[in-house]
């Protein structure tokens, strides 16, 4: 099991090239699973030109570290990868990339789901959209802390 790898970057990434990387790291690996977020065009009713993604660098990579060891804490992973960009982004853009290795698939896909679910309600991020309207900060959803909600031991 190798470190968690976290990248808070402007920069694209290219899906396939991350994969790639993962996958040469251990000939054991088994199943890959990789989570692309985007951006949408469209959120609560309103049209999106823009989202700006705002971090706190250095805290922002602890808590997505953070969440990546307890993912391998509750699973036999063999590596997690998570990229998150930050800054002006447009519909259609890539916004972050999970992705888990493991011997097998369902140890693989229920880590993914697990970081990402967890990244949207505890990794420090803060969006703004630019709609026809205005500019306007994206609040936590309650169906994220729903999602986060089924993981917490009884």
């Amino acid at each position: 099991m190798t470190a968690p790898c976290v990248r808070v970057q402007s920069a694209d990434f290219d899906l396939s090239e991350e994969v790639a990387q993962l996958r040469r790291r251990n000939p054991k690996v088994g199943a890959v699973v990789a989570f692309v977020g985007t951006v949408r065009d469209m959120n609560e009713g309103a049209s999106v030109a823009e989202m700006e993604l705002e971090h706190y660098p250095g805290m922002t990579e602890q808590s997505i570290e953070a969440i990546i060891v307890q993912a391998k804490a509750r699973w036999p992973l063999f590596d997690a990868l998570v990229i998150h960009r930050v800054g002006p982004l447009k519909p259609m853009d890539q916004i972050v990339l999970v992705a888990t290795t493991a011997a097998h698939r369902g140890e693989a896909f229920a880590a993914c789901e697990f970081i990402i679910d967890y990244l949207k309600i505890d990794a420090p991020f803060w969006k703004k959209e630019q709609t026809p309207q205005g500019a306007r900060w994206v609040d936590a959803r309650v169906s994220d802390a729903d999602a986060m909600a089924k993981w917490q031991l009884p």
